[in-house]
C-alpha cells in the first residue's frame, strides 16, 4: 500500500470515478465521495475503495491529497476542511497524469467524439494485444468499465478541454477530433476556444505525433498555424497525421483518405487509403460520423506500429461505448435508445443516425439540455437538428456545474421548433414519448445528464400498455 493517501470529492463522477479506478489499481490508498449513489460508488467500494454519500469534513487529515475536479467549489465542506488541514491538492488531470506516468500517453481531445475514439482506440489495441491502459469518460462495452491499468506500454485518455485542463498532459500522441465552439461559459469566445486546443497541440513532447480530422475547420486552421511556426519552436519534431473525406491543401506527414461504401441499420464500411495503400474497414454500428472516429484510430494504431489490415479487423470487432446509441430495451416493436449527445453537432448526427436505424417508423425523442450556458449559446442551433426528428419533447435543463442564468429555459429551444414541445417534468415527458409510440417507432433519450434513467421508465410504460 502506498505511503501516501488520497481523497477523491466528486468520485461518483465519470472523470473522476475512473482515475480513482486506476489509483486503486495500482495499489495506491485512496477515499472518495459524492453527494448522491451510484454504480460508480459501488463498483470502487467492490475494488475496495471506502466511499460515502455526503460530506464527512472530520475525516479530512493532513496527510491526505484532496483530488478534486473543476465541480468541486471551495465552500465544499471537505474541500474547505482539506485547506484548513493544510492538505495538499491535485485536480483531476494532475491524477490522471500521475496514473499514466510511466507509460506512453495518448490524448483524445475535441468537442465531442473523443469517448468514442479513445473507447475504440482501447478495445483496438488490446484486440491486437497490446494491453493499453485507458481512462474514458463512459463504459467501454468490451471492458464494462471506463477505466483499466494495463501491462502494455500505451495509456489512452480523453483529454477534457471543458475548463482548459487538458493542457496539464504532456502527450506523445494527441487526437483532436474536431475543434467546434463549445464551453463558452469558461472560454468566453470560439477564437479563445481555439486557442486552448492551439496551446494543447504545443503539449505534446518532442518527436510525438499529432492527428487531427482535417475535414473540421478548426483542426484544418490549427495545422496551417502550426505550418508558419519555427521548425525549433514548441513540440519540435512533431509529425501531424490527418483523416477525412477529402485531401486539403497542407504539408502532412499522412494522411487517411476515406471513402465511404455501405450503411445500413446495424453497420458502416468504408475504404481508407494511406500512403496509397487501400484497406476496407466495416464497423458493426451506423453512422458515418463513427468513419471519422475510427479513421482517427486507424492512424493512432499504426503509429502504435500495427499493420492496416490487422488494424481493420480489430476495428470490425468494436463493440461501443455505453450511452452512444445504447439500446435500452424492446417493447410492443417500440425500441428504446439512449444516448449521451449534448452538442447541437451531435445530435444532427444522432437525428441522422436514427433515421436511418428507424427504417419505416417513426424517431421520438426526449432531449434534456445540458448546461445553462450551452442552452443559451446553441439554441437556434438545437432546435433545428431536434426538428430532424418526428417528434421531440424537451424537458428541463441539467444543470450540472452551474447556477441557473436567468432567462435561459429549455423553452429557448422548442420556441424555434416546429416538431418540439416543453414538459419540464423529465418523467412525464418519458411517459408522454411511451404513450405516444407506436410499433416500429424508435425512442431516444438523448443529453449529458440524468435523462439516460428515463428509458428505464419508457420500457415500463410500453410494457404495461402491450400487457393490456
Amino acid at each position: 500500500m502506498s505511503e501516501k493517501k488520497y481523497h477523491f470529492i466528486g468520485v461518483g463522477g465519470a472523470g473522476m470515478s475512473v482515475v480513482a479506478q486506476l489509483f486503486a489499481a495500482r495499489g495506491w490508498e485512496l477515499t472518495g465521495s459524492d453527494q448522491n449513489e451510484s454504480d460508480n460508488l459501488k463498483k470502487l467500494r467492490d475494488l475496495g475503495v471506502e466511499c460515502w454519500v455526503g460530506t464527512r469534513p472530520q475525516l479530512i487529515t493532513p496527510d491526505m491529497t484532496i483530488v478534486y475536479s473543476s465541480a468541486i467549489r471551495p465552500s465544499n465542506p471537505e474541500f474547505a476542511a482539506g485547506k484548513a488541514a493544510g492538505c495538499k491538492f491535485m485536480h483531476r488531470s494532475q491524477a490522471l497524469a500521475l496514473a499514466a506516468a510511466d507509460r506512453k500517453f495518448v490524448a483524445v481531445a475535441g468537442a465531442h467524439g473523443k469517448t468514442t475514439t479513445s473507447g475504440m482506440l482501447a478495445q483496438t489495441l488490446s484486440q491486437l494485444g497490446a494491453d493499453p491502459s485507458f481512462a474514458v469518460g463512459g463504459i467501454v462495452r468490451h471492458y464494462q468499465t471506463g477505466a483499466h491499468l494495463g501491462k502494455g506500454e500505451y495509456f489512452i485518455a480523453e483529454a477534457d478541454e471543458s475548463d482548459g485542463s487538458f493542457l496539464n498532459y504532456r502527450p506523445q500522441v494527441a487526437i483532436i477530433t474536431n475543434i467546434e465552439p463549445d464551453h463558452l461559459d469558461n472560454y468566453g469566445s470560439a477564437e479563445k476556444f481555439a486557442e486552448a486546443f492551439f496551446d494543447f497541440s504545443n503539449c505534446i513532447k518532442p518527436g510525438g505525433t499529432l492527428i487531427v480530422c482535417t475535414d473540421d475547420p478548426g483542426c484544418h486552421q490549427l495545422v496551417q498555424r502550426r505550418e508558419a511556426m519555427p521548425a525549433n519552436s514548441a513540440a519540435p519534431g512533431m509529425r501531424i497525421l490527418g483523416y477525412g473525406g477529402e485531401k486539403p491543401s497542407l504539408h502532412l506527414d499522412e494522411f487517411c483518405l476515406i471513402k465511404p461504401l455501405v450503411e445500413d441499420t446495424t453497420s458502416v464500411s468504408a475504404n481508407f487509403t494511406v500512403a496509397g495503400k487501400t484497406t476496407a474497414v466495416r464497423l458493426p454500428m451506423p453512422g458515418q460520423h463513427n468513419l471519422l472516429n475510427a479513421a482517427a484510430v486507424f492512424l493512432g494504431a499504426q503509429v502504435a506500429g500495427f499493420s492496416a489490415p490487422e488494424i481493420a479487423q480489430a476495428l470490425g470487432d468494436f463493440e461501443g461505448t455505453a450511452r452512444r446509441f445504447e439500446t435500452k430495451g424492446e417493447v410492443g416493436g417500440i425500441r428504446v435508445i439512449d444516448d449521451y449527445a449534448h452538442h447541437p453537432t451531435e445530435v444532427e448526427a444522432l437525428m441522422h443516425q436514427a433515421r436511418e436505424a428507424a427504417g419505416g417508423g417513426r424517431v421520438l425523442v426526449l432531449f434534456q439540455p445540458h448546461l445553462y450556458s450551452r442552452t443559451r449559446n446553441f439554441a437556434p442551433r438545437f432546435a433545428r437538428a431536434l426538428d430532424l426528428a418526428d417528434q421531440v419533447v424537451v424537458c428541463d435543463i441539467f444543470r450540472a456545474r452551474e447556477d441557473p442564468i436567468a432567462g435561459v429555459t429549455s423553452q429557448l429551444i422548442t420556441e424555434e421548433m416546429q416538431r418540439g414541445s416543453y414538459l419540464g417534468d423529465r418523467d412525464e415527458a418519458a411517459r408522454m414519448l411511451a404513450n405516444a409510440a407506436e410499433p416500429g417507432d424508435l425512442i431516444l433519450t438523448v443529453g449529458a445528464g440524468d435523462v439516460t434513467v428515463a428509458g428505464g421508465l419508457i420500457l415500463e410504460v410500453l410494457t404495461q400498455r402491450f400487457a393490456q
